[in-house]
């Protein structure tokens, strides 16, 4: 179990923030709609959040 979440669901949930932040400053360089930036900041900060958790979950069952 915690070789599935440090190996695989960690960097996928870090790899994901990176991804939905990039592609809200790429809108908004170019000069997108605020819509979709806001949109996208807003999936970044939930993508964040399901992040933490993830490695809160981590270290706890590295501790074990």
């Amino acid at each position: 179990m915690t070789t599935f979440l440090r190996n695989f669901l960690l960097p996928l949930a870090a790899a994901s923030v990176a991804v939905v932040l990039l592609m809200g400053l790429f809108n908004m360089m170019r000069g997108g709609s605020p819509n979709w930036s806001q949109k996208l900041m807003r999936a970044r900060v939930l993508l964040q959040f399901v992040a933490i958790i993830i490695t809160m979950v981590t270290i706890w069952a590295m501790g074990r």
